[in-house]
């Protein structure tokens, strides 16, 4: 067998640095054996004795069709046959970089079935169906990392007894570094991508330039021909020169890895000059200068030439290594006004700032005077929403470039648009197949069944999988069921990372359609969630659901989620009904992970901070007060409710007959069914600037035990609702009048406003007074004192801005064509939700307002009492028309998803984020995301709301 050799320490301290072709190796001074001829050489070592020829075999590459490249070249294959008789098998391929016969020609045999080989060699992932039991294997696996969606791939190498041995995984002994890398070919690839998408640029925007004779990296058949391009290029630059409206070009180029050195190995061969940061402000004063004509300045940053300490104080590399929280990215101020084209080559991990925001972009491009700068972004290192927070998703060979127009909130494909060219190809190596061709004990990950001594931890990831049935090797499945208000930003948050596809199933396919069309690898699918086996077959496709479905058929899909292994996230309240069905989903090694919006939600993860912090510290919580709402903002709360809806208004409806009871400085208090509007709490002075009132928000109590505190310590344990004054009051009248409803008896048929008020009342046409009589029947139906004038005139506006006033009541300066009517409805409260989401809903232009606000009264193990509060206050993006509502259901439940996908979560069954492996990554991306939670602390009892507000 070929085992012996495979583990002998001479091969692996003969390992050199990856092939490269004939031309490139004279071109760069190397003589080395390309390594995958070494290997199979080492491997082929012992069998020079043997009576049969070993036999190595070569996989056709078939994970996509630019998968070009090839383990050995004909002249590897060549060499290999010479020097140890070996028999090679190529499997056919009409893609391949070498034609079948150049592979017969050196000696190899064209041949489909590889099951004769001792060793089979290939590039990428092999399929699980075309895997040969017993063999060795050599390939970039994805596997040794416990990459989740590639554990079913190692678990059928163990099942079929194949011995897995990944380049990833070859070093050299000595200095520890990976000898099989394919970095410097994405640098080359990225940068003449780059300058074809320059050129390509500048004539759509009405200038012929150098650049425009660059073809893709693809084109060209080997780097030889790429550098004789250049030389082209370059000669014409020195020649004809660049066009001056956008003199002088700088080439801004960040990172030094192998990335960066790529890039800089092409962009080298251009006529340029090296300049540095502190030279950049003396550019433009200076850019009339016929120098900049003939050449291009490349500009080389690092992290010292674009953080610097949010404090002050000098950069100082172990301390930005430690604790990055400390600096801030200057790039967009210091050196993004001076690029031309950015070549980014950086590892960036969440926890450094941001090379560059959405915003930073957004403000570069308003700028009239800039607008030749920041043409083109080649982001090689393809980070997808990282150093680049407008990089949103990888590009294809295909379609290699798309545009960002931060300033509108636009991404498109139309070259001669506004915004910064794109460059995020995934797989640039593939583009340079013939270049990119490519100690060994360390790299076998298993063999004959089992782990290897280096790789045994994977057990733990093998064993995680568990009954999860993960939808297939490649791509991550969400399957997203429904398609309503918070859809979009969840949508968009999972599908900006490359290895993710989402199906949106919606009863309106029209609607998923239409959301599914602004998203790359986004689909949809009809929905019907009473319909047991089309919902499995949607669900057993998937490896992760989220259920933004009414919440009364959540259970519907955690059922099905159970039934075919999955796990689920949704954002509503668990109910008796989800949590009855933990102890399944835990025997099922199944996460379903409820409550994970805004409230309930993100108001868990930050309570839960402060909470654990606190314990942590020995201290105890005496007093725990949250408010949260979803509100109009004040500059668009113009209407008699003060209220407009970015979700459904029947939620927020039926949310106002909910019972409640809490726990206000030692008294157990509870609102009955039906009261809550009555039992308003009039003022809630979180902040001088709003005026807010409050609703006891359903059962505070149990939250003592889901956060783990102890309610019998506790003074006060409460959470609640806010919205502006004069809500609660406006509601209370319409629920005494009938329209809050949900008896089946109150169903509405109405064609006009008397129908209306007659079905909902229950009384005669005749009963309804009609012009200013109107408002005195309000106030006699309500049983209002006098004094209650006010009231009044507010409930009559409310019913003239939804358009219910009876025939008559407005004057003819009002009057206009009634749009609500007819109308139909199961209930009374599902005819006003109809009324409500017409007449409130947000016009163009408006924006919401979410505000959530926690306070925590602290016993410190010293006697002292302090009162911390953390607090969040967002707004919609009115020129985008995304709300804050959307936005923070939406990217909470985005985030647990992806947290899921990752196999971050381990705790199955029915579930809150209310332990640290949920809520602690959650708040840290959700900051990435701009959603910050604001922490200060007050010293003594009396600063806090448990004695400043009256609770009635």
């Amino acid at each position: 067998m070929i085992s012996a050799a495979l583990r002998t320490r001479a091969a692996i301290a003969a390992a050199p640095a990856p092939g490269l072709s004939a031309t490139a190796l004279r071109r760069t001074g190397a003589s080395r054996t390309p390594q995958p001829l070494l290997y199979a050489k080492a491997s082929l070592a012992t069998q020079a004795a043997a009576a049969a020829p070993p036999v190595i075999g070569i996989r056709r590459e078939d994970k996509n069709r630019w998968e070009r490249r090839v383990a050995l070249t004909p002249s590897h294959i060549e060499k290999l046959i010479a020097e140890t008789g070996a028999r090679v098998l190529v499997q056919p391929s009409n893609t391949r970089i070498f034609n079948n016969a150049s592979f017969e020609k050196a000696g190899a045999v064209i041949e489909e079935d590889l099951s004769k080989a001792d060793v089979i060699l290939g590039i990428k992932e092999v399929p699980i169906s075309k895997m040969i039991p017993d063999k060795t294997y050599m390939l970039f696996s994805h596997t040794h990392k416990g990459q989740s969606y590639n554990m079913p791939t190692l678990q059928a190498f163990l099942d079929k007894k194949i011995r897995l041995m990944d380049y990833e995984l070859l070093v050299d002994p000595a200095t520890k570094k990976r000898l099989v890398l394919f970095g410097k070919y994405a640098g080359y690839a990225g940068m003449i991508d780059g300058l074809h998408g320059l050129g390509q640029r500048m004539l759509a925007l009405g200038y012929n330039s150098p650049f425009i004779h660059m073809g893709q990296a693809h084109v060209y058949p080997n780097l030889e021909c790429v550098y004789t391009k250049l030389s082209h290029v370059a000669e014409i630059i020195s020649d004809q020169g660049l066009p001056e409206p956008f003199t002088p070009m700088v080439f801004t180029f960040t990172g030094s890895g192998n990335v960066t050195q790529g890039a800089r190995t092409i962009f080298d061969n251009l006529p340029h000059q090296n300049i540095t940061v502190d030279e950049l402000p003396f550019l433009l004063r200076d850019r009339y200068n016929e120098r900049y004509r003939t050449r291009l300045l490349a500009l080389q940053v690092g992290a010292q030439d674009y953080v610097e300490r949010i404090g002050g104080g000098k950069y100082d590399r172990s301390e930005y290594r430690e604790h990055p929280d400390r600096y801030r990215s200057v790039f967009a101020q210091k050196i993004a006004p001076y690029t031309s084209m950015l070549v980014n080559g950086i590892y960036w991990e969440s926890k450094y700032p941001r090379l560059m925001t959405t915003k930073d972009l957004a403000d570069i491009q308003r700028q009239r005077n800039l607008k030749r700068r920041m043409l083109a972004v080649a982001d090689i290192s393809c980070d997808i929403g990282g150093s680049l927070e407008f990089m949103s998703h990888a590009s294809t060979i295909d379609s290699p470039f798309f545009y960002v127009d931060a300033v509108n909130g636009l991404e498109h494909r139309d070259i001669e648009k506004p915004g910064v060219q794109i460059n995020s190809i995934d797989n640039l190596p593939t583009e340079l197949p013939f270049e990119a061709n490519p100690v060994l004990s360390r790299a076998i990950i298993c063999e004959g069944g089992k782990l290897a001594k280096p790789h045994r931890h994977l057990k733990k990831n093998l064993a995680e999988m568990g009954t999860i049935k993960v939808a297939n090797s490649g791509k991550k499945q969400v399957l997203l069921a429904g398609s309503g208000m918070v859809s979009q930003p969840l949508v968009d948050y999972l599908s900006s990372a490359k290895d993710t596809e989402i199906k949106i199933a919606s009863n309106d396919l029209n609607e998923a359609r239409k959301l599914a069309h602004q998203f790359p690898n986004t689909s949809a699918a009809p929905l019907d969630v009473e319909n047991e086996k089309a919902l499995d077959e949607l669900v057993s496709d998937c490896d992760v659901v989220v259920s933004l479905v009414p919440a009364h058929l959540h259970p519907h899909i955690a059922r099905a989620a159970i039934r075919n292994g999955k796990h689920m996230v949704t954002a509503s309240y668990i109910s008796d009904e989800m949590q009855g069905l933990d102890s399944q989903a835990r025997s099922a090694s199944v996460t379903i992970l409820n409550e994970i919006g805004l409230d309930p939600g993100i108001d868990h993860c930050s309570a839960m901070k402060i909470i654990d912090s606190a314990k942590n510290r020995g201290s105890t919580i005496r007093s725990f007060i949250s408010w949260c709402g979803g509100l109009t903002a004040p500059e668009n709360s113009n209407n008699p409710l003060g209220y407009k809806f970015s979700w459904s208004p029947r939620g927020v409806m039926t949310a106002g007959l909910n019972p409640a009871q809490f726990k206000v400085n030692g008294q157990l208090k509870t609102i009955a069914k039906g009261t809550l509007f009555e039992n308003k709490f009039a003022q809630v002075p979180l902040f001088k600037g709003f005026a807010f009132e409050g609703l006891a928000n359903r059962d505070s109590l149990q939250y003592a035990s889901i956060y783990g505190l102890q309610l019998a310590e506790m003074d006060t344990m409460f959470r609640g609702t806010l919205r502006y004054q004069g809500y609660s009051a406006m509601l209370d009248c319409f629920l005494r009048l009938g329209f809050l409803s949900l008896d089946p008896a109150s169903a509405i048929d109405a064609k006009t406003p008397q129908d209306l008020w007659c079905q909902v009342l229950g009384v005669e046409k005749s009963a309804i007074a009609l012009g200013d009589g109107f408002k005195e029947t309000l106030q006699r139906r309500l049983g209002l004192p006098a004094g209650s004038e006010a009231l009044v005139e507010q409930l009559y506006k409310e019913c003239e801005e939804l358009g219910i006033l009876p025939n008559g009541s407005m004057g003819a300066k009002y009057e206009r064509p009634n749009q609500q009517l007819p109308i139909a409805a199961p209930t009374s409260l599902d005819a006003f939700s109809q009324l409500l989401q017409k007449a409130h809903k947000f016009e163009e232009g408006e924006r919401d307002m979410v505000c959530l606000f926690h306070e925590f009264g602290i016993e410190n193990p010293d006697g002292t009492y302090d009162v911390e509060c953390s607090s969040l206050v967002t707004y919609g993006d009115n020129e985008t028309g995304e709300t804050a509502m959307a936005r923070t259901v939406g990217i909470p439940a985005a985030i647990a998803t992806r947290l899921l996908l990752e196999n971050k979560i381990k705790t199955t069954g029915v579930i809150r984020p209310t332990i640290p492996e949920i809520y602690q990554p959650l708040i840290e991306r959700l900051e990435q995301k701009g959603i910050i939670f604001s922490e200060a602390t007050r010293r003594g009892v009396h600063n806090s709301l448990q004695h400043t507000m009256s609770w009635r």
